[in-house]
């Protein structure tokens, strides 16, 4: 990078900046900070939810694989995202924004009590919380990656200064912030992925590189699935994805709940399904010609786009591209940041402390702030760990850990809301959580050690999912459980019509109102 390239850098850390001051006036009480109020545009809400899952994941440990393996990174990855979005555009989103404009929530899980009981609400709270500081914590070794090869900085040196920008305006922001950002980051990364679309292209021999570069490709490189990437990969993959891109981990479901109606979630749905299916093929096609254009120093080919970003783009264009793996990193990562921080202040301290049951409306934004910073701090500390022995490399924590933890968490919270899985009780969503952890540190490690060979990344991934899934729902027919007023909340969350609260901004409801409520049960 040269100065050109810094004052890019430089002048989008400023409009990050900007971006929160402008969303803190828009903030004056918990539901503006985790919901925007109910009051996002549809459109804005889609481009947020399609963006919250880019981080510089994308351009490390998928441009490692589509280094590798080649289209396998399109066919085992984006495309399962956008069929799992298309599935959950009437079944999930709409459904969400019921929490919100009935129920008056500003946490995804705090129906749980209601659905369940307390105990299962801080089951599932305090894993998911677990789970996103590994799964953050690899957003920020992504970025620190990519600036090494660009930078020089250290590995340590990156995650606090993407850490601390990102901190700096999510905490005072919000929702709000976080979705102006990613649009922001929609906006730069079709800049930056054109440009970089068209230097491959002008390398390799013009537009017809689309359809010629193949027989130059190595061996492979155009099967859907390869390697570790496999058919049952797949499939397992699109359940995953279908639970988690569907507000199972928490910052999905809080896009959907920003939007006005039912319907506009579901318009919010649609336009993140079609932009799943569409632009990642932008993204993907340079990274699938890599292997003509570069060589990858690191084992997993995590600094493939990276390398090949130095080659061909000019200063200024470079500036624009390191600038679109920040944003991706710190959209990401403050979404997740604020759904955490709804989840703390809202379902785990109102148990912990009593004091958190009688929070003022100020009082309860005050802590929202400082949790996101505490969340935001522990992921960075996290982070410096990811290339360690625990956890070997960046894609082994995404696709692994995350894909692996999601499902057991994911479960109970999105069937709880339908109809046909109201049989399954606090039993049933306790035992299928525990049965999914267990199974995920079985296949993992005992099994996998004691296997020749190792157990197959399809199974490590997809048999915790498998597993909770049979006992959340065969233990429903087998031990049903019934609770007062079970049939009322369903009908509020699944029926359609204007409710028993407006479908607008709903005011969320004080922590003293909701003492009784929150109080843990023997």
């Amino acid at each position: 990078m040269n100065s050109l390239d810094w004052v890019v850098l430089i002048a989008y850390f400023a409009v990050m900046i900007a971006i929160g001051a402008w969303s803190h006036q828009r903030v004056g009480n918990v539901s503006d900070f985790f919901t925007a109020g109910g009051k996002m545009p549809w459109w804005l809400s889609g481009i947020s939810h399609h963006m919250s899952g880019y981080s510089a994941v994308m351009f490390t440990g998928y441009a490692g694989i589509a280094y590798t393996y080649g289209v396998t990174s399109f066919w085992t990855w984006s495309l399962p995202i956008a069929v799992g979005v298309a599935i959950g555009i009437r079944l999930f989103a709409p459904r969400l924004n019921r929490l919100r404009g009935r129920l008056h929530v500003a946490s995804p899980l705090e129906y749980l009590k209601d659905r369940y009981d307390v105990k299962t609400q801080q089951l599932l709270a305090w894993s998911g919380v677990l789970l996103k500081i590994v799964d953050v914590a690899s957003k920020w070794a992504a970025i620190a990656t990519l600036l090494s090869v660009f930078t020089g900085l250290t590995l340590t040196q990156g995650i606090m200064i993407t850490g601390a920008i990102t901190a700096l305006y999510c905490t005072v922001g919000g929702l709000w912030a976080d979705a102006l950002t990613e649009l922001g980051q929609f906006i730069i990364q079709f800049v930056a992925g054109i440009a970089m679309l068209v230097a491959v292209m002008a390398k390799l021999g013009g537009f017809s590189t689309l359809w010629t570069v193949w027989d130059k490709l190595p061996s492979g490189h155009g099967d859907p699935t390869a390697g570790p990437y496999t058919g049952i990969f797949l499939v397992a993959f699109l359940f995953i994805k279908t639970f988690e891109y569907n507000g199972g981990m928490w910052n999905q479901a809080q896009r959907y709940m920003a939007t006005r109606s039912p319907r506009e979630a579901r318009r919010s749905a649609t336009l993140s399904s079609v932009l799943w299916l569409i632009w990642p093929l932008v993204l993907f096609f340079p990274m699938w010609c890599s292997p003509l254009l570069v060589h990858a120093t690191k084992p997993d080919a995590s600094d493939s786009y990276a390398l090949m970003t130095e080659q061909l783009i000019p200063h200024g264009l470079l500036g624009l591209i390191v600038v679109g793996f920040f944003s991706h990193t710190m959209a990401m990562c403050s979404g997740d940041a604020n759904a955490i921080s709804a989840v703390f202040t809202r379902d785990l301290m109102p148990v912990l402390s009593k004091a958190a049951r009688t929070w003022s409306s100020r009082a309860g934004l005050i802590a929202a702030r400082w949790s996101t910073i505490a969340f935001l701090g522990l992921s960075m500390a996290v982070a410096t760990q990811v290339n360690s022995p625990t956890f070997k490399d960046i894609i082994t924590v995404v696709i692994k850990w995350v894909a692996g933890l999601m499902g057991p968490i994911a479960i109970p919270f999105m069937l709880g809301m339908l109809r046909t899985f109201r049989r399954s009780g606090p039993f049933a969503a306790i035992t299928s959580w525990a049965a999914g952890l267990v199974a995920f540190w079985l296949v993992n490690y005992p099994i996998n050690w004691a296997v020749s060979g190792g157990v197959g990344l399809e199974y490590q991934v997809s048999v915790p999912l498998v597993v909770s899934l049979i006992l959340y729902i065969g233990l429903g027919f087998l031990k049903p459980q019934d609770r007062p007023g079970l049939d009322e909340l369903l009908a509020k969350i699944n029926e359609d019509g204007p409710g028993p609260a407006a479908q607008g901004a709903a005011a969320v409801p004080s922590q003293q109102s909701k003492g009784a409520e929150s109080e843990p049960t023997a």
